[in-house]
């Protein structure tokens, strides 16, 4: 993939016009890390933006070895790094190549001179940024620890809820004493000592094709119930990680505040001492 097919496949420069990618992809620096290698620490001033162009990189909070918290697995046609073109504030996260990796860097001063030239460009991309900090307001605002069934029960149609209460009466004794009872008064009443003209006789013929067209709709209705219960759970599943994911976060912020404050605590007990 060249460097204008990588740049236009990125949302953040999606609203440029061709000629103004072509331009940009000539002021991007190849940048090369091997596998294991740290591309950027947490804490590093930022100045400039990469794009993923080959190979595979993690975005992780850094700590101990069982404390490292990995964020993201990004790959090619991805980009990380991004407010480091609009602010002087410290990376918020560590990337570690974790394959051989290429990059494309775009610092700072480049892009600002590309913008100086190209002013309808700068409109573009501040569009985008716009859009992805809307998104990531309603990210912040939505609650994690929601629930995911209620959510999911809640757009059932009556389709699917038929499905599930077909499944549920299969899975239960009822259905299991309900169909042994109708069996027997079937054999009895086509029985010839009862009724001298039995609508079904022996063996049974249409007994067993109502047996049969039952079978064939339960099969179906069936699947789809477990269908949508694995759906179900695979929801949980994404729902308990990002409410993992954000405790863990949350303790690795108040751990380096404690750290910090206890820092601060000690200096200050030196300097008390002193005196």
């Amino acid at each position: 993939m060249d460097r204008f097919q990588l740049l236009s496949s990125i949302a953040l420069f999606e609203g440029l016009a061709p000629d103004d990618i072509t331009a940009l992809a000539q002021h991007f620096v190849e940048r090369r890390f091997a596998a294991g290698r740290i591309i950027i620490n947490q804490g590093d001033q930022s100045d400039a933006m990469f794009i993923v162009a080959d190979g595979q990189a993690n975005i992780y909070l850094p700590g101990e070895a069982s404390r490292r918290i990995s964020l993201k697995d990004i790959g090619v046609g991805e980009y990380f790094g991004e407010l480091g073109l609009f602010d002087d504030q410290p990376r918020s996260a560590s990337v570690l190549a974790t394959t051989d990796v290429t990059l494309l860097e775009l610092d700072r001063r480049t892009l600002a001179d590309y913008l100086e030239r190209r002013p309808r460009a700068a409109m573009a991309i501040l569009k985008m940024m716009g859009t992805r900090m809307r998104e990531t307001n309603a990210l912040l605002t939505e609650r994690a620890t929601k629930n995911v069934l209620e959510e999911m029960d809640r757009n059932l149609t009556w389709r699917d809820r038929l499905a599930d209460q077909v499944a549920e009466l299969n899975g239960s004794w009822s259905f299991i004493v309900f169909l042994l009872a109708m069996t027997a008064a079937w054999t009895t009443f086509n029985s010839i000592h009862l009724l001298h003209d039995p609508f079904d006789p022996y063996p049974y013929v249409f007994f067993n094709l109502v047996l049969a067209i039952l079978v064939a709709l339960q099969g179906p209705l069936i699947v789809m119930s477990q269908n949508r219960q694995s759906l179900k759970d695979r929801k949980s599943a994404e729902t308990d990680f990002k409410v993992n994911l954000k405790n863990e976060v949350n303790i690795e912020t108040i751990l380096r505040e404690l750290g910090e404050f206890r820092a601060e605590a000690n200096t200050r007990l030196v300097e008390l001492e002193k005196r």
